[in-house]
């Protein structure tokens, strides 16, 4: 009987018959959905995936700045999952450890404390580890309590979470991403904050900029690991269609491990690829009897010098032939691919370099405006208050008086609107008002702040009513980030392309690079070519001037010997230029140049490079420095050391110049203070390269060298350009004289010299000089040509106005 109570009755269960296609697609588009939205690609504005900004957010929540101390990290997963992301801890962990790990941010946002892994190993649990968030991820989070992005709800609806942060720079660009989705993927690579900033300053003054402009500030990925990107091509297709291909070199270098020993040292490794995996590429290669010429592999990498993987070279074997096989058969040699996949406006996009600047600048521009109008809204409401309790104050007595015959607060509110004509928001107010605020002090602060309340009001009214005034204030903003933030390159761009790669079966001496004469020219910008004469072939000079192709310094060598580079800090480094971009004979292009500085790696903040110098060479160079000490050696005798100091400078000296001297030659200095002293070669004599050389010219007061240099024959000239007082090198256009170097009377070693220029009024230093064979070839701060004035002048002439500053002055070949 109850069996059959129970069969009739109601129930309110209903069975719908579905197709199991249509369920399986349904499901399945909404699992593609969750994972394209919700988990694996990064928001165009911020550069940051849903997990990724929920972390940053919770940990700005906590508190976790960077001058207080660590927590563990199972307490940031523990927070992040509770009330923002209900996917498991393993992946808002995975995520953390990701954001600290300085080989994969090129900006870290988290600081861990404690084992966050490596390339090779993982890390520990969250129980060992702890963190706070870095300098910056609070550039990421700042404003949020300004209205400056809109909130959402959380999964269940309990908290809010920023839909976007602000992000004070372009986070997309400067660490990259990369995350797999359901039908689709993302591979970001990291770039330089400093030339990101850059580009995003000019799109701010230049709309309607092309992605060949923007390159000209981000040349193209600066990875955390270094290396040596081979080839340009893949880095503008990248930029143009937001796909490409580039290969990465190892950052190497030929070594004397020991006597009669020979090694490769690498110092860098391409992006995300750990020792331990090439070590072990390269014994399997060695086993397979696929690689020869290797005696052993040691990695002595440690946290005070960081990487260096040493490979031993066996005795008969040439080391650039077994690295050229390395660099095929190990990962010293990766390749690295570009998909630019992130969301825009809520949909997958693949971006160029314009448009993912393009993006970020707009959502840049809204956070600054909204920030501008709740700071005004909030400064408008203090104002009306202020501008109340002034009144209260300027009639106290009478206030009182209508507060103490009111029967309640209330009736006291309405009394104090109706005598006073305030609004209720004032008389409440001053209803909470504390007698000590009664003072005349406190009146005068109150004025004080009434009047700073109307400039602020107006300079935001002001910001807000232009459209210039606040991409202006975005630039400003973004260049304070660079600041502050911003560190040097360290992924070298060569234009050059690789090598082809060889046969396997290729013998030792076919794997050989030709070693032939060429011809080392650095342009007074930094930028360094080879050009290569296997057959003695006659350098012309170009026919036309193009960027960068003033001459600094020329230095002949062989292509896979040595030259000297000679810095502003006294070091002779010596490299190889093997790896310089090479050009014709017949059309020269320092245009085409690599940096420099990056290729022979200085790392010291305001060390540059001052020339080049032929280490074989038996004839003496001169070097002068600011202080106006000069010295002659001679390259041959100076110990065979990567780096050696070549003259002993005094605190606060630097080398300003370095040239060729024999005895014959005249020695040129040219001083702020507009002296040129001129003087031959043979009055100083060459010395060892630990002494500190002699006196080279007398200084005034607060004078130093501007130039240094030596001069051989006639046909040569004397370019000054002066400066006004107090304005910055490279922003006055100034004034220029051109003149005969014959004018000027040698004098003698540690005198004084002659005039070189006449200052007008207004005018106090020189800000460029140079003395060479004409004609000189005049650069500005981006490598421009820039002219110069062609008739000769007296040579304390005061020159003729300049139609666009100079920074630099050269040579031709």
């Amino acid at each position: 009987m109850a069996r059959k109570q129970e069969s009739a009755a109601p129930t309110n269960e209903r069975i719908e018959d579905i197709a199991l296609e249509t369920e399986m697609q349904g499901s399945y588009l909404e699992y593609a959905y969750s994972v394209i939205y919700s988990r694996a690609l990064p928001d165009a504005r911020d550069g940051l995936k849903p997990v990724q900004r929920r972390i940053l957010y919770q940990m700005a929540e906590m508190g976790l700045r960077p001058d207080r101390g660590h927590v563990k990290s199972a307490r940031v997963v523990g927070d992040v999952m509770g009330k923002l992301h209900p996917h498991g801890d393993t992946a808002i962990y995975d995520a953390l450890v990701r954001l600290s790990q300085d080989f994969a941010m090129r900006l870290p946002l988290v600081d861990g404390h404690g084992n966050f892994g490596s390339l090779d190993d993982g890390p520990a649990a969250s129980r060992y580890t702890e963190a706070r968030l870095d300098r910056a991820a609070m550039r990421m989070t700042e404003n949020l309590n300004e209205d400056v992005v809109d909130f959402v709800p959380n999964y269940d609806g309990q908290y809010t979470q920023p839909e976007v942060l602000p992000a004070a720079y372009p986070n997309l660009l400067v660490n990259g991403a990369t995350g797999i989705a359901v039908g689709m993927a993302t591979n970001m690579a990291p770039h330089n904050l400093n030339e990101v900033v850059s580009a995003a300053t000019h799109l701010l003054e230049n709309p309607d900029a092309t992605t060949e402009e923007l390159m000209q500030f981000v040349p193209g990925p600066d990875f955390p690991t270094g290396g040596v990107i081979m080839g340009l091509d893949g880095i503008r297709d990248a930029y143009e269609t937001g796909r490409g291909s580039v290969k990465v070199r190892a950052k190497t270098r030929i070594e004397q491990i020991g006597p009669r020993r020979t090694g490769i040292v690498v110092t860098e490794l391409p992006y995300m690829v750990g020792p331990e995996r090439v070590i072990e590429k390269l014994k399997d290669a060695v086993q397979a009897k696929k690689l020869q010429g290797i005696s052993d592999v040691n990695d002595l990498s440690d946290r005070k010098h960081g990487l260096r993987l040493v490979i031993g070279i066996k005795t008969g074997f040439d080391a650039e032939a077994v690295l050229e096989r390395l660099y095929r058969l190990t990962p010293l040699e990766d390749s690295f691919g570009f998909n630019n996949v992130a969301l825009v406006d809520g949909q997958p996009s693949t971006l160029g370099l314009r448009e993912m600047l393009v993006v970020y600048v707009n959502h840049r521009i809204e956070v600054v405006t909204r920030r501008t109008v709740h700071r005004l809204a909030k400064r408008r409401d203090r104002l009306h208050l202020v501008e109340g309790l002034l009144v209260a104050i300027l009639d106290i007595d009478e206030v009182i008086e209508v507060i103490r015959s009111s029967e309640t607060s209330d009736e006291a509110r309405t009394r104090l609107c109706q005598v006073f004509d305030l609004d209720e928001v004032q008389a409440e107010y001053i209803l909470e008002l504390r007698l000590r605020r009664l003072t005349k002090f406190s009146r005068i602060e109150l004025e004080t702040e009434r009047d700073d309340l109307r400039a602020e009001i107006a300079a935001l009214e002001e910001l807000l009513g232009s459209d210039a005034l606040i991409r202006q204030r975005v630039a400003t903003e973004l260049e304070e980030v660079a600041d502050e933030l911003g560190t040097p390159r360290r992924t070298v761009l060569m234009n050059a392309k690789p090598q082809p790669k060889r046969s396997a079966k290729a013998t030792e001496q076919d794997l050989q690079i030709a070693d032939a004469p060429t011809l080392v020219a650095l342009s007074t910008t930094g930028r360094a070519v080879r050009v290569d004469t296997p057959g003695g072939e006659e350098i012309a000079p170009p026919a036309r001037r193009s960027k960068h192709d003033a001459i600094l310094s020329t230095a002949r060598g062989t292509i896979r010997g040595e030259i000297g580079a000679l810095t502003s800090a006294g070091r002779m480094v010596r490299f190889s230029p093997i790896d310089l971009p090479s050009v014709p004979p017949t059309s020269i292009s320092l245009g085409a140049g690599q940096r420099l500085r990056d290729y022979v790696g200085l790392t010291e903040k305001g060390e540059e490079i001052v020339g080049l110098v032929e280490l074989t060479s038996d004839a003496p160079v001169a070097i002068g420095t600011a202080q106006g000490t000069v010295k002659r050696v001679v390259p041959s005798g100076v110990a065979i050391r990567p780096s050696v100091d070549v003259i002993a400078l005094k605190p606060g000296d630097r080398v300003v110049g370095v040239a060729t001297a024999a005895d014959e030659a005249d020695l040129v200095f040219v001083t702020t203070d507009a002296r040129l002293l001129r003087f031959p070669a043979s009055a100083v004599r060459p010395q060892g390269a630990a002494a500190a050389g002699m006196a080279g010219v007398k200084l005034s007061a607060n004078a130093s060298v501007l130039f240094f240099g030596a001069v051989n024959g006639d046909g040569n000239v004397v370019v000054t350009v002066s400066a006004a007082e107090g304005t910055l090198a490279g922003t006055d256009a100034g004034r220029a004289k051109t003149s005969d170097f014959g004018e000027y009377p040698a004098k003698g070693r540690g005198t004084g010299g002659v005039r070189a220029h006449a200052f007008l009024k207004g005018e106090d230093r020189l800000q460029v000089a140079w003395a060479g064979p004409d004609p000189a070839y005049a650069l500005d701060a981006k490598g421009a040509v820039r002219k110069l004035p062609m008739t000769l002048a007296k040579r304390d002439g005061s020159g003729q106005p300049l139609e666009a500053p100079v920074t630099t002055i050269g040579r031709t070949l």
